[in-house]
Order: C-alpha cells, then sequence, then structure tokens
C-alpha cells in the first residue's frame, strides 16, 4: 500500500495546444517491500467550448490510500468510472474534449524525459543552496531606501549631537556652578524616564512619514527655543547666586523645551534604529540587518565625535552668541533636508513606510486619545509587569551591571565633565576633542569586540572590558584627588585615563548586548530591554539629583568617588556571577568554548 497526495484540476493557460507534457506536482510514498506499481491513466479531451485552455493537475495537502487505481475519462465513458478500491474523499472531475490525451505512468519515467539516474518521474522542489541562502540574507530588502535613512540618520543626527555639546557648553560659560547643567539634565532624563513608554506607545498607533516630519518639526522648534533662552541669558543681567538663575524665566522655558527636545530626539531615534531599520532591510534577512545596525550605531558614534568637536573648535574662535547662532542656522538648515530626505527614503523604498496599521490599533489609539485615565493604567501596568519580567530574568546580573555603569556622570564624557572643564578655563577646542576621543574609542569598541570574544570567549571578554574600565577610572580619580587638574601634566592624565576607560565600556556595551540577547527569550526582548533603559534613565537621575545637592564645583570628587564606585561594583558582580555559575548559565552559553568558572 502506498500513501500519496490528491490533487485537483484547474483549467488556466490559454493556449490550444500542449507544447510539452505536464507532470503533475504528486509525490509518493511507500515503505519497503514496494507494492506493485499502481498505475494513473487520464485521457481528457477538450470541448469545443473549452478548447483555448490546458487543464492542469494542482497538488493540495489531502491525504489518498492508494492500492492499484486506475482512472478513466474519455469522451463515452463519463457515466462508468470505476470507483477507487480504499475510502478516499478526491472528488472526480470529468472533462470532454477530442485533441488531448495524457497518460501518466508511475513507475516509468514517461516520454523519457527524465535524465539518467533519476529513479521518479516527480521532481523534486528546487530550493536554494547554501551559497545563495547566505547571499539572500545579506541582501537589504530595499537597499536604496536603507542608503537614503543612512543619509537621513548621519545629517539629523550630526546637528542633535552637536546641539547636545553646544547648551551644557553655553550653560557653564554663562554661569560657573554646576546647578543649571545639572538641573536642566535631571528634568531631561525625568522626561524620558517618564513619558518614554507614553510616547512609544502612542507611536505605534501614527503613521510613520507624518509622524517623523512632526518630530523633526518639534525637535526643531525647540531647539531653537532653547537656543533663544540661553542666548537671552547672555543678554541679561546674570545673577550671581546659583539658585537665582533657576528662577529666571527664560531658564524655565528652557528647561521645558530641553525636555520636550529630548523625548522627541529619542521618539525619532526608536524611530529609526527599531522600526525603520526592521522595514528597509528585512526581518527575515539577519545578516542584512546586524549590518545595518551596525553601521546605524557607527554613525551615531561619528555624529557624536563630529559635533563635539565642531563646535568646541568655534567655541574656540568666536563668542558663545555667535556660536549658539550658528547653531540656529544649521538647525533651521537640517529641516527640509530631513523632510525631504524622508521621502526620498519611502519612494528609493516602495512606500513600505507608508504601511497602514491595524483596524484594532486605530480603534484603541480612539480610545487611549479619548480616555487618558486608561493609557496612565495600561503604561502604569506595563511598567509593573516588566519590572517583575526583568528581576526573574537568567542573567539579571549582566543586566545590572550595565545599568551600574549609568550611574558613571562625572567620569564621563556628558554635561557635568563639560561643566568642570569650562570651570577650570579648559580651551573649548581642548574640551571638544576630548569629547571626539571618547566617542572614538567607542567606534574601536565595536571592531574589537569580536576578536576579544574570540580570544577571550563572550563572558570573559565582558568581565575584561569591565575591569579595565574600572582600573583606568581608579587612575583618573587618584590624579583629581592628587591635587587642581588645571595643571597641564595632570590634566592630560586625568582625561586620557578617561579616554580609554571608554573602550572598556563600550566593549562590555558591545558584548553585554550579546550576553542579554542570549539569555533573554525573544518573546521577551523588548519588555525586559524596555525595562533595562527605564532603570538605567533612574540612575542617572539619582546621579543628577546628587549633582544638584552638591552643585560646587568642590564637591565634584565627591561625584567623581559615586561614579568609580558604581563601575567598580559592576565589575564585582559580573566576575562574581562569572565565578560561581549556574545550571542555567552552563546550559546557556555551553557554546562558549572558553566558560570556565573564574
Amino acid at each position: 500500500m502506498g500513501t500519496g497526495l490528491g490533487s485537483s484540476i484547474l483549467l488556466s493557460s490559454p493556449r490550444p495546444h500542449l507544447s510539452r507534457p505536464f507532470l503533475p506536482l504528486l509525490r509518493l510514498r511507500s515503505p519497503p517491500p514496494p507494492p506493485p506499481p499502481p498505475l494513473i491513466s487520464l485521457s481528457l479531451s477538450l470541448s469545443p467550448r473549452l478548447d483555448k485552455f490546458i487543464p492542469k493537475c494542482c497538488v493540495t495537502n489531502v491525504e489518498v490510500e492508494l492500492d492499484s487505481v486506475t482512472v478513466t475519462c474519455q469522451n463515452d465513458e463519463l457515466n462508468s468510472i470505476p470507483s477507487l478500491q480504499s475510502s478516499c474523499p478526491i472528488p472526480l472531475v470529468a472533462i470532454t474534449g477530442d485533441d488531448l490525451d495524457l497518460d501518466i505512468d508511475l513507475p516509468t519515467p514517461p516520454f523519457g524525459l527524465l535524465p539518467a539516474g533519476q529513479n521518479s518521474v516527480f521532481e523534486e522542489l528546487p530550493v536554494l543552496s547554501a551559497g545563495e541562502q547566505q547571499s539572500l540574507a545579506a541582501t537589504p530588502a530595499h537597499p536604496k531606501g536603507l542608503y537614503a535613512m543612512y543619509a537621513c540618520y548621519l545629517f539629523g543626527n550630526l546637528v542633535e549631537q552637536l546641539w547636545n555639546f553646544a547648551w551644557p557648553a553655553a550653560l557653564s560659560i554663562l554661569h560657573p556652578s554646576l546647578l543649571p547643567v545639572a538641573v536642566v539634565g535631571f528634568f531631561t532624563k525625568f522626561s524620558v524616564f517618564v513619558g518614554a513608554p507614553i510616547v512609544g506607545k502612542l507611536m505605534d498607533h501614527f503613521p510613520r512619514i507624518p509622524t517623523y516630519n512632526g518630530l523633526n518639526v518639534i525637535q526643531v522648534a525647540t531647539q531653537l527655543i532653547s537656543a533663544g533662552m540661553i542666548i537671552h541669558g547672555f543678554n541679561t543681567i546674570r545673577p550671581n547666586s546659583p539658585p537665582a538663575v533657576l528662577l529666571q524665566p527664560w531658564f524655565i522655558v528652557l528647561v521645558m523645551a530641553s525636555a520636550i527636545e529630548r523625548i522627541a530626539g529619542l521618539a525619532l531615534g526608536v524611530t529609526m534604529e527599531r522600526d525603520w531599520v526592521v522595514l528597509l532591510a528585512g526581518s527575515n534577512r539577519p545578516v542584512a540587518l546586524a549590518q545595518a545596525n551596525a553601521i546605524l550605531n557607527r554613525l551615531d558614534l561619528l555624529c557624536e565625535t563630529l559635533g563635539a568637536s565642531v563646535f568646541g573648535i568655534l567655541l574656540s574662535k568666536f563668542s558663545t552668541v555667535t556660536c549658539l547662532k550658528v547653531a540656529c542656522g544649521l538647525m533651521v538648515g537640517s529641516l527640509p533636508v530631513l523632510i525631504i530626505l524622508g521621502q526620498i527614503m519611502n519612494r528609493l523604498s516602495c512606500y513600505v513606510l507608508d504601511c497602514h496599521r491595524t483596524t484594532y490599533e486605530k480603534a484603541s489609539f480612539g480610545d487611549l486619545l479619548l480616555n487618558s485615565v486608561k493609557l496612565v493604567q495600561d503604561s502604569l501596568d506595563a511598567i509593573t509587569h516588566g519590572w517583575n519580567e526583568y528581576k526573574h530574568q537568567t542573567v539579571l546580573p549582566a543586566s545590572m551591571a550595565s545599568v551600574l555603569l549609568f550611574f558613571n556622570v562625572a567620569l564621563a564624557p556628558g554635561a557635568i565633565m563639560t561643566a568642570l572643564l569650562m570651570h577650570y578655563g579648559i580651551s573649548p577646542s581642548i574640551i571638544g576633542a576630548f569629547s571626539g576621543l571618547c566617542s572614538t574609542m567607542g567606534l574601536v569598541a565595536t571592531f574589537t569586540s569580536a576578536g576579544l570574544v574570540k580570544r577571550l570567549g563572550i563572558l570573559k571578554a565582558a568581565a575584561a572590558g569591565l575591569i579595565f574600565q574600572a582600573s583606568l577610572l581608579a587612575v583618573a580619580l587618584a590624579v583629581y584627588w592628587s591635587g587642581p587638574i588645571s595643571k597641564q601634566a595632570p590634566l592630560i592624565i586625568f582625561l586620557s585615563s578617561i579616554v580609554l576607560s571608554r573602550l572598556g565600556h563600550m566593549s562590555y556595551d558591545v558584548v553585554g548586548t550579546q550576553i542579554l540577547q542570549t539569555g533573554i527569550p525573544a518573546s521577551k526582548a523588548n519588555l525586559i530591554g524596555a525595562t533595562e533603559v527605564s532603570i538605567a534613565s533612574l540612575a542617572e537621575l539619582v546621579m543628577l539629583g546628587g549633582a544638584i545637592i552638591l552643585n560646587d564645583v568642590s564637591h565634584f570628587g565627591v561625584l567623581a568617588i559615586l561614579s568609580a564606585a558604581a563601575v567598580a561594583c559592576a565589575a564585582l558582580m559580573f566576575c562574581r556571577w562569572l565565578a560561581n555559575p549556574t545550571d542555567e548559565q552552563r546550559e546557556l552559553f555551553t557554546f562558549d568554548p572558553h566558560f570556565t568558572p573564574m
């Protein structure tokens, strides 16, 4: 007895006669010993009404029991078709005609079509070779649209990174205290911590291109307002006490505009890095998607390097107000370019970014818009659920180490370090070069981390990155407490230690991401990842709150101690986890040939 698949007959292809025999897509599976070969003979004739069509056989997923079956359709035998000898649910279709005769004999190749050595009349379905599959996986779904997205990301991110360096530098020149910079930084991080989940939920219900255009308009408008407020602060009488600065109307507007600008920038980054790149590279093309993610990461670091360096050079040659006006000109000029690039990107990608949301999502958006209480409740439920999943993940120590690194706001490039160096009278060009070198170290880490993993294994490579960073930050801390860093030799050692420590920081960032991707189930990756980002923002909030309390520059040493201690705790926690692996950890990282407890 053999088991096969049934077929149905379809009429198509407007041609008068068969130009070549057609073999039905039918596969027979027969256990040994083979039964006597069944014979299926099918004779069909087309009526004059159907003489322009060719009958075709198409296999469907229907199981058939065959012993010895003969099916015959003749012009004069339509009423005497023999029945099948077993339970068979296939309907019989008879077509009459006078000029078509097709016979198929299963065991013997008909018409001599089969090549030598092939023992079946049914050809296997063609499949891609391993090389062709790898080539397809590395080919983006919309390569031209992806290149347009790179240009759009580069141009928009360059202006954003320039402004991220410009505002703390300008505020530090405006007032020597750390307090104004710390307050603005605190509320921008707080806006991200509170508003990011809600904005992310709402963005899922807006069309992509109009949302992108609107976010660009909001970001540029808030950047212009922030720059205008700082310029207004330079043109008015400056209060001597730091708390008096916080009560100025222009400073309050600056804080509000900066918070909105940061949310808009975050939303644009998520749109590009989490949504658009997947659509343009292809979610089912992993190599192309990984390459696109790496390019976006390097472009971000490149923009951070260029933005800080360019504005630092401008500050060293021109007045602060002039530099802010130049930044405003770049912001205004960038807006039409970004909108045009967005349209070009959508057109080159065959309008894939115009994909509409589902009806359910549209209805949900209307409900959320009308019921703000439900929106807040859903966000709180999502945060609670995310925290529960986060604290029960298998690789929790690795994730907590990443969070602890965000406590380092003093011994890292950023607003606090910029304010400190400006207070000591360091040239803005040197400060810009320092920030650029820190970003360059991150760029180098994206290339060296693969070799580090190959030599040490993924877990030990992550531990090496943390230990390297903690050691160099200890050197920087010792130099700071040994004497004033305004002198040339201590300043060079202090800044060089921080620059080199970024190599370890970014190495762990790259390798740690792979650890988290390995240990977190795919079904919970987004939830746990978003929760980790929120907790990291909370860590920065705590440190910036400490900077607000310890706002005098003389208290920077305390912030430096807290920052270095957080990195040391991260390295100690990870190494302890690595030295005492659980059975679950061993099972997860069995692919790591270098994995042995420390």
